[in-house]
């Protein structure tokens, strides 16, 4: 059997665990510069905010209903992740962590699949105060399935789905697009056809699936099955390029602010290379201007360049692509979103020097990120940076709404008693 561990609302579980006042009320969480609705308590799904909605059209809504509205917070989010992710791998014989909030899981051999859920979901509500719904079938694809009536049936958030009628049921009240793995694109060409449901899609002949759907909708219909198709995948394999980018908080027309920008996302992707223990082959950058501008035309600007010797340095690569930025900046443009990418990643155990590299500060440097890196993670993202980062970064994404970052800020910290 395969469990599927996911956390119910999580951005707004999240900032409630540290503001109980917030329980039972309305809180949806914010995207990039405040822009959009992209979570929503169970409260605020029941007023009618919907997913992915620009806040200024729930404005209304918001107001007359005194909905708590957050800025995005990634560092809390990410640390809070880390917490949940840690519990399930203590009580799970094998994990994959799918996502920032959800994790499949190996019950093979275990005796009382519901019971195990129920110990998961009670100790990750009680060590972190996160709550959790556990759907447990004998697929991936089913596991997701069964999640969704943990979610929505299951007063004690565990659903085992393993019975073959009251699967076939199911999957006669779930709706083709629902199915994961199942796109708008296949939706539109199934439902064409008279596939409505996921059991429609259970029962089409397998040769016109893989003609249809290539084998991706085979496996996925041998999933629905019961059949698996997917396993658990312990290992994910390394990433092939790490991208940051972000839009600017305010408009920006001028060259300082975007090489600040520039630098702060590429030391992130050196801090994330680092992490990683991999090293880029060649790093890009990216400028863009607003694309739904009615007054001024839209430019994208792209370049690359290889380094000799592959890398995860943070000065290598600001250094870099700063004259990557140099070579794409226009004057007269105003910017929308900048970012860096790193690619061709090595693990850095597989790097070879290059005969013609004479940079003797090489290790110095890396005594210095490392430095760095150790500093930062204890007392918060960019306590240290490079001076070309820029002090007050009025280009930084709006997040006027923004909460603490309670775990991972000494002077956030939850302060009780005073």
């Amino acid at each position: 059997m395969i469990a599927l561990a996911d956390c119910n609302n999580f951005y707004a579980s999240c900032e409630r665990v540290f503001n109980p006042a917030l329980k039972d009320k309305p809180v949806v969480v914010l995207s990039n510069n405040d822009g959009c609705i992209i979570a929503r308590s169970n409260e605020a799904k029941a007023l009618g905010i919907r997913m992915g909605e620009p806040v200024f059209k729930a404005r209304k809504i918001i107001e007359e209903n005194n909905v708590n509205v957050f800025s995005t917070n990634f560092a809390l989010y990410g640390d809070m992740s880390k917490r949940v992710m840690s519990l399930l791998d203590i009580l799970s014989p094998e994990i994959e962590i799918y996502s920032i909030d959800e994790a499949f899981m190996d019950f093979s051999g275990i005796k009382n699949c519901f019971n195990l859920g129920l110990q998961m979901r009670d100790t990750v509500a009680k060590h972190t105060g996160i709550p959790i719904s556990i759907g447990i079938a004998k697929t991936k694809t089913l596991a997701k399935v069964a999640n969704h009536l943990a979610k929505r049936y299951s007063k004690k958030g565990v659903y085992v789905l393993n019975r073959k009628k009251h699967t076939t049921d199911i999957l006669k009240s779930i709706p083709v697009s629902k199915v994961w793995g199942i796109g708008s694109k296949y939706t539109k060409m199934l439902n064409s056809y008279g596939v409505e449901s996921a059991y429609d899609f259970v029962v089409l002949d397998e040769d016109w699936v893989l003609n249809k759907m290539t084998i991706v909708g085979l496996k996925i219909q041998h999933e629905l099955k019961g059949k698996p198709c997917i396993s658990i995948d312990t290992n994910p394999s390394s990433k092939k390029n790490i991208c940051t980018s972000r839009s600017f908080g305010t408009s920006v027309t001028q060259f300082r602010p975007l090489k600040e920008s520039i630098s702060a996302h590429a030391a992130r992707c050196a801090e994330k290379l680092r992490l990683e223990k991999g090293c880029a082959r060649y790093v890009s950058v990216i400028l863009k201007t607003n694309p739904f501008s009615v007054s001024d035309d839209y430019y994208y600007g792209y370049k690359s360049t290889n380094f000799d010797v592959p890398t995860n340095d943070t000065f290598d690569i600001i250094n870099a692509a700063e004259t990557l930025l140099k070579s794409i900046y226009k004057e007269g443009l105003v910017y929308k979103k900048s970012g860096v990418i790193v690619g061709d990643i090595i693990p850095q155990s597989r790097v070879q020097l290059n005969i013609f590299d004479i940079d003797q500060k090489r290790d110095r440097r890396k005594n210095l990120n490392s430095a760095v890196d150790f500093i930062n993670q204890a007392m918060g993202r960019s306590t240290i940076h490079i001076g070309s980062q820029g002090i007050n970064r009025k280009w930084q994404l709006k997040q006027e709404r923004l909460s603490p970052c309670y775990t991972t800020k000494w002077d956030d910290l939850l302060k009780i008693g005073y």
